[in-house]
């Protein structure tokens, strides 16, 4: 197993208290929100500290932040630039994190360089300054690994929220994606349902009460069904493999998720892969689904790449 079972815990009660946190709108009057903090933050970046203890054994990797078009994008690399590129996409709310323990598998440090980005409005990415765009965000991260990567293009892993923003990257930029790993991706725009209490946490009246890692979330979650209806036609520019993984029990992103990919997607290159007995945290109750998958499409890629220079 990739986590061990205290790392696991932590890691899927962060998350899930994240969102508990939202859905706590839904059963509180709004006027309690003056009694909040409006600087605080529910999932803080990491610091040095903390950074240290997670990769004490070993070689760390390596922590940078790139200005990419007026804002800051923070990522950590393992930094093998001879080996094929695998990109780590979190979910809403989440960071770089919470693949910490993907970035110390033995199978995939020996394969494969890993790296896990802060996207746009977490970590150390701006934290509580959301990005709106799928297509923005995709153009923003795909800085941090277009001209670091040997031939053939990197496999994307993208969980919940991270999923869209894998699959765009996938369209606007499809020389540099070899792969997709969706895990409970948040993809089809019929499936996306405004809550009543997103609204109010996003007028200004009470916006700054909400953590910035939770405004982030609720100001990118908003345009959601509006960004997928925008990337649905597009699913069909697909060409590269794509593993789907899905659990029958999640309660955040319904599970009829694989079914659009499903129709969505060639048949040739997706594989749909669903866990009737899995909720959504999946990359801490099961990180082998995943590790697997992405040394499948490694060695998918690996074989491509032999079969063109045998033409060649």
């Amino acid at each position: 197993m990739v986590a061990e079972a205290n790392g696991l815990n932590v890691s899927k009660n962060k998350i899930f208290g994240r969102w508990s946190f939202l859905g706590a709108f839904s059963a509180c009057a709004l006027l309690a929100l003056s009694f909040l903090g409006g600087c605080a933050s529910f999932y803080p970046p990491v610091t040095e500290e903390q950074f240290n203890a997670q990769f004490s054994s070993g070689r760390p990797p390596v922590s940078t932040t790139v200005q990419i078009d007026g804002r800051a994008i923070h990522y950590v690399d393992t930094n093998e630039e001879a080996k094929p590129l695998v990109v780590f996409i979190h979910g809403a709310p989440g960071a770089w994190d919470a693949f910490s323990e993907f970035l110390k598998d033995p199978d995939l440090v020996k394969v494969a360089r890993l790296v896990s980005v802060d996207r746009p409005g977490y970590g150390r990415s701006e934290l509580g300054t959301p990005e709106r765009s799928l297509a923005v965000q995709a153009q923003l991260i795909s800085h941090v690994f277009k001209h670091n990567q040997p031939g053939g293009g990197a496999i994307l892993v993208g969980h919940s929220f991270g999923g869209p923003v894998a699959a765009q990257l996938a369209v606007d930029f499809p020389q540099q994606v070899a792969g997709l790993v969706l895990v409970a991706a948040s993809v089809d725009p019929a499936l996306e349902k405004t809550k009543w209490y997103q609204i109010p946490a996003h007028w200004k009246l009470f916006s700054w009460a909400v953590p910035r890692d939770l405004y982030s979330t609720n100001e990118e979650i908003l345009p959601l069904a509006k960004e997928l209806k925008m990337l649905e036609p597009r699913w069909i520019e697909i060409e590269v493999p794509v593993v789907v993984l899905q659990g029958g029990r999640d309660t955040l992103v319904p599970k009829e998720n694989a079914d659009f990919l499903a129709r969505m997607l060639d048949p040739e290159i997706v594989s749909i892969r669903k866990y009737p007995k899995l909720n959504h945290f999946i990359p801490w109750s099961n990180p082998q689904l995943i590790r697997d998958a992405i040394l499948e499409l490694l060695s998918s890629r690996e074989n491509a790449s032999r079969v063109r220079t045998h033409d060649e």
